[in-house]
């Protein structure tokens, strides 16, 4: 259960002002059609997430519970960095509209997401708890908490929510998470 609680809360506040949630705020303006872009989005992040938490698994696997500790330890510092840098989306990343909502939505998705913040995040979820599928239901569900909001109500919340706040406190989750782990926290899960 602690896999998808945290594995949750953090996508969901990293994705918030991500590059992927402005994908969303752009398909929802170009194609007024919610039900398909949010199902496009759901599609997306459970392939692509489902792919990283399998590298998140093997790479734990891989490396020494010691060697884990450091990896993981510093990947969370780094994401803590990463979450204060604001993201832009390429125009080209959205411009597949030939064909149709879903589709377009789940490729944007898909492609947007690789090496993106929750993509890494979901990399390093998988490898400290080692719970494949509560961290990707987790992080999906996170993605769908920021995104559909997004996709619903666009332009009239984007405006109201404070990026920066947001973004500082999913960079102290993640500080938080990196010290734990470099102190020793993880040691009840092999590292």
């Amino acid at each position: 259960m602690d896999a998808f609680l945290v594995a949750t809360g953090i996508v969901a506040l990293a994705e918030i002002g991500d590059k992927t949630q402005l994908l969303a705020f752009l398909l929802a303006a170009r194609f007024r059609r919610p039900l398909p872009i949010i199902f496009g989005i759901f599609v997306a992040t459970l392939l692509n997430h489902a792919f990283a938490a399998a590298v998140g698994v093997l790479v734990s696997e891989l490396l020494g519970p010691v060697v884990m500790r450091w990896v993981l330890g510093l990947s969370f510092l780094g994401m803590a960095i990463w979450a204060m840098i604001p993201d832009h989306i390429d125009e080209t990343e959205a411009s597949l509209a030939k064909f149709g909502v879903f589709l377009t939505t789940l490729l944007a998705f898909f492609v947007a997401e690789m090496g993106d913040k929750t993509q890494v995040a979901t990399v390093a979820l998988a490898a400290r708890y080692t719970e494949m599928v509560a961290v990707v239901a987790g992080t999906t569900l996170g993605m769908m908490i920021a995104n559909v909001p997004a996709v619903l109500f666009g332009e009239r919340i984007a405006n109201k929510v404070p990026l920066g706040l947001v973004h500082g406190i999913a960079a102290v989750i993640f500080m938080g998470l990196g010290m734990a782990t470099l102190m020793g926290a993880g040691a009840n899960y092999g590292f």
